[in-house]
Formats: C-alpha cells, structure tokens, sequence
C-alpha cells in the first residue's frame, strides 16, 4: 500500500473514506488533548472544568468512532490501536459514571483515559515525531504512563480525605 507524507508522518492511502475518518480523527484528537488539559488543570467543579470535561467525553466518542472505521479499513495495522482506544473510551465513561459519587474513582478513569489517549497516538506516531524518533520503541508506548500514572497517584493523594482528631468534651 503506498503512503503519502503529511508533515513527516508517513499516511497510508487507503482510499476517500480512510482520509476522510482520518480528519475526523486528527481534530477529535486534537480537541480531547486540549480539552482534557484544560479539564485536568481547572478548579474542580468550576464552570471550565465540567464544560472542557463533557467535550472531552465526546470528542473521545467521536475519536473512537472514527478510529473504528480506521481500524476496519485496516485491521491488520490497527487492531492494537483499536484496543487502547477502546480502554481509553471505557476509562472515560467509568469516570465520568462515578463523577459525583466516588470523585477518587473519576479521577482515575478520566486520568487512565487521558493516558490512553495519548498512548494510541505516541504508538502510531512517536516513530515519525522529532525527538520521539530517537527514543526506544517500548518508550512510545510505556512514557505516557509512566508520566500520567504518578500525576494521577499525587491527585488522588491531595484530594484525600483528612481525618480530624475528635473532639474531647469536658
């Protein structure tokens, strides 16, 4: 299959459709990194973090989706892609789900998402990105991780619960 350079990242051509869910793509993609940044650094509960956090939710939708029909157009490439950001979509729903009942576990999902995310597009594209290309292979799927989970880890610590010593009456 031949491939077209766009801005040194190598695009297979694989027809009208395949670019056309590729746009989709790249701008979902793009509005979920920002989207989920703004989220993650805005006062929790605020007006700019429950809006960047609800089209997060569906951008990632919408980069699911459009990274299904991807996938389907070219399985054999794709079917690792297509798991991680089917566990970024599911990390997503299972934290919005428990936003308001366990925030320690919205965290995490919306945290785990974000890394997912990431993950799916440093494993596609860390090879042709400058810097990137000179990292190991593993790194491009492991340094989202290893980045995200102790940002999360200091979150949940933060945000716990104090214990308050009891009163004693006299």
């Amino acid at each position: 299959m031949d491939e077209l350079d766009v801005f040194g990242i190598p695009v297979p051509d694989a027809g009208p459709v395949f670019f056309a869910a590729l746009g989709v793509h790249v701008a979902a993609g793009l509005c979920c990194v920002g989207c989920g940044a703004v989220a993650a650094l805005s006062l929790k509960g605020g007006a700019w973090h429950v809006r960047s956090g609800r089209i997060y939710l569906w951008g990632l939708g919408v980069v699911w989706a459009s990274m299904a029909v991807l996938s389907v157009i070219r399985w054999r490439e794709n079917a690792g892609l297509f798991a991680v950001g089917t566990l970024a979509l599911a990390a997503a729903l299972a934290g919005y789900t428990m936003r308001r009942r366990r925030p320690a576990l919205h965290i995490a999902g919306m945290g785990a998402s974000y890394i997912a995310l990431l993950t799916g597009f440093y494993l596609d594209n860390g090879p042709h990105l400058p810097l990137w290309e000179r990292l190991p292979g593993w790194s491009h799927g492991a340094l989202p991780s290893l980045v995200g989970a102790p940002l999360i880890a200091l979150t949940l610590w933060r945000r716990r619960p104090t214990r308050t010593a009891k009163k004693v009456t006299s």
